[in-house]
């Protein structure tokens, strides 16, 4: 491992709350696309969109073998979660959870739809994925993946709760080709 000048270190990667609707069971399926579930013929409806990045330390090390769980809400905003209380429907076609593992140089792929925003009280959460990531070594993360330029984003609060320079880490870029980076950086765990 590199360990570089103490201006070359990256903050970690800001954590989110893991929110209410991680998977409370297992599933057979849970590959790194959601547009299909295995043994079904159907696709998942939504705009598809490709997210891929690098787990790195905070020295830009390279993290191979980290564990990835990402999940998220379904096209109209529905978590495949029975304690979600949002009356929109369920997408049978949809795999709703990932669980991957980084490649020996950090990089990770996922094929999924673009979640929709859900209500939650009074507000109304800005679509966002949920990561959660994990290595020997290193403090586990959990965190969400929000879409820049998203109006929703403006009033989600659990967003607003990021420090604004930690903010923009939590934001991809681009997905006008449908297909977005989202690096994520974890610390190295103390003692």
């Amino acid at each position: 491992m590199v360990t570089p000048a103490v201006a070359d270190i990256h903050p970690a990667t800001p954590t989110m709350t893991k929110g209410p609707y991680f998977p409370d069971h297992d599933q057979l399926d849970k590959d790194a696309n959601l547009l299909q579930v295995n043994g079904r013929s159907g696709k998942a409806q939504g705009e598809v969109i490709f997210v891929s990045g690098t787990i790195r330390d905070i020295y830009g090390n390279p993290i191979g073998g980290a564990v990835i769980d990402m999940w998220q809400a379904n096209k109209w905003g529905r978590y495949d979660h029975e304690d979600d209380p949002n009356p929109a429907p369920l997408d049978p076609n949809f795999q709703g959870w990932a669980k991957l593992m980084t490649a020996s140089d950090g990089k990770y792929n996922i094929m999924t739809v673009k979640p929709g925003a859900y209500p939650q009280g009074s507000s109304w959460r800005a679509p966002h994925l949920h990561f959660r990531v994990r290595k020997r070594g290193y403090e586990e993360i959990g965190t969400q993946m929000f879409f820049k330029g998203e109006p929703l984003n403006d009033d989600d609060g659990l967003l607003l709760a990021v420090r604004p320079k930690y903010r923009r880490d939590l934001l991809v870029v681009d997905f006008g080709s449908g297909i977005g980076k989202f690096d994520l950086v974890l610390q190295p765990r103390r003692g």
